[in-house]
């Protein structure tokens, strides 16, 4: 165990947060998200029994979002004629708000298959037992300035 580490992180996790460099990305999946499918070229770290929120959480303790984007924060749209509430959205945009000066406004929306071909790109998906649907999340790293 280390000091300072929320207990959520695993060694595994830790070591790929640490990894990761300026502009990668990183993919917190829901629990109907192809974590296996998408990550085929990535690291998929599993970590069923926990949700989104609470990884997000935990992350951005440790990792800056990227300053040189706008929204470096990502969530897949709704699809056309899905009847879906999204209330974890605002969840996640208050979580943001945490760690990010910028809030609520780091955080866009992307068309469901180009967050899937985006998410091909990312160098790690989390793959999580989130029940909430919509509630994938892609965050791209920044600078560690201090």
């Amino acid at each position: 165990m280390l000091k300072g580490i929320p207990k959520i992180i695993s060694p595994e996790l830790l070591k790929v947060l640490s990894e990761m460099g300026h502009s990668d990305r990183l993919v917190i999946s829901d629990g109907n998200f192809p974590a296996e499918s998408m990550g085929k070229d990535a690291i998929v770290i599993r970590c069923d029994g926990h949700g989104v929120p609470e990884l997000l959480d935990a992350i951005l303790q440790l990792f800056p979002l990227d300053t040189y984007v706008e929204k470096p924060v990502t969530l897949m749209e709704v699809m056309p004629g899905d009847d879906v509430e999204t209330p974890i959205w605002d969840t996640y945009k208050e979580i943001v708000s945490k760690y990010d000066a910028r809030g609520g406004e780091a955080v866009g929306n992307i068309e469901r298959f180009k967050f899937y071909d985006e998410a091909k790109t990312a160098y790690a998906i989390i793959a999580t037992g989130e029940s909430a649907l919509y509630a994938n999340v892609m965050l791209q790293k920044g600078v560690v300035t201090d």
